[in-house]
């Protein structure tokens, strides 16, 4: 079987696109079928090494890819202006954002280097910065497109105003459905301000499926090697989902969002390629 079965990015050539979490998983996928296609692509990782190791596992393949790697820690605010300052100094459009970056089901709670609960803070508030840091280099490119990853996790999330940072009561799954639905919430919205402002933005979410990534370890574990119990990987050892959710063959609805031109039609809205 094919590994990128049924799917064929359109020419991305002369178009710059920003990746967060580009170093594994769904990031690295995206990085590289958009390289592959000719875009110069940023990828915007918390561990720069990883990011490298990355950066060339993608050149070994596409020689002549266009390939950036930028430190961005998505949950310490400081990070992502430093990050959004050095792409504003250079001055370049960005055609595309694709904000994949996350945790999952972090079983303690933890905060991020400004205090916000770590799911919310990492996969919501820190991508919302980075899209706002970014919005003048998206709004001067051309047919700018941001591509939010959300969750079907986001059908039981409830965004509890009183208590956004879980400081009265944390539940690892609840707080990471709340970030989901946050993230949902915020790609409906730029949608809504793009069209009512005029800013030429199109901004979609996808879900991705349940895909075999990092995401299912780094939350539960947190850098412990075993976990006594963790339901995300005892699924994705079962038959039919280990062997078929990778990320190069995870549903195509990713790699469909970060298509240009523009869609007729299209709107903020989840889709699981099924």
């Amino acid at each position: 079987m094919s590994r990128h079965p049924q799917f064929t990015v359109p020419d991305q050539r002369g178009r710059l696109a920003v990746v967060t979490g580009a170093n594994s998983g769904i990031g690295l996928e995206v990085t590289r079928r958009l390289a592959g296609a000719g875009a110069e692509v940023v990828l915007a990782v918390r561990n720069v090494e990883k990011g490298r190791q990355a950066k060339e596992g993608i050149l070994a393949e596409f020689p002549d890819a266009t390939l950036t790697v930028e430190a961005l820690d998505l949950s310490d605010l400081a990070s992502i202006a430093a990050f959004a300052d050095r792409l504003k100094q250079q001055g370049r459009p960005i055609d595309l954002l694709v904000n994949n970056a996350g945790i999952m089901a972090v079983p303690a709670r933890r905060t991020t280097a400004d205090g916000f609960e770590l799911q919310f803070g990492t996969n919501f508030l820190g991508h919302f910065a980075l899209t706002a840091q970014l919005l003048p280099l998206l709004s001067a490119a051309s047919a700018p497109r941001v591509v939010t990853l959300s969750s079907t996790a986001a059908s039981m999330g409830t965004i509890t105003l009183d208590d956004l940072n879980s400081e009265r009561s944390y539940q690892a799954w609840r707080a990471y459905g709340q970030s989901k639905l946050a993230d949902l919430i915020f790609a409906i919205e730029l949608d809504r301000l793009s069209r009512r402002h005029n800013w030429g933005i199109v901004s979609v979410a996808a879900h991705p499926g349940f895909t075999r990534t990092n995401l299912q370890t780094t939350g539960p574990r947190m850098g412990k090697p075993n976990p006594r119990f963790n339901p995300s990987t005892m699924l994705m050892k079962l038959p039919g989902v280990a062997q078929t959710r990778t990320p190069a063959r995870c549903p195509p609805c990713t790699r469909r969002r970060v298509r240009t031109p523009r869609a007729a039609g299209t709107t903020a809205r989840t889709g699981s390629g099924r």
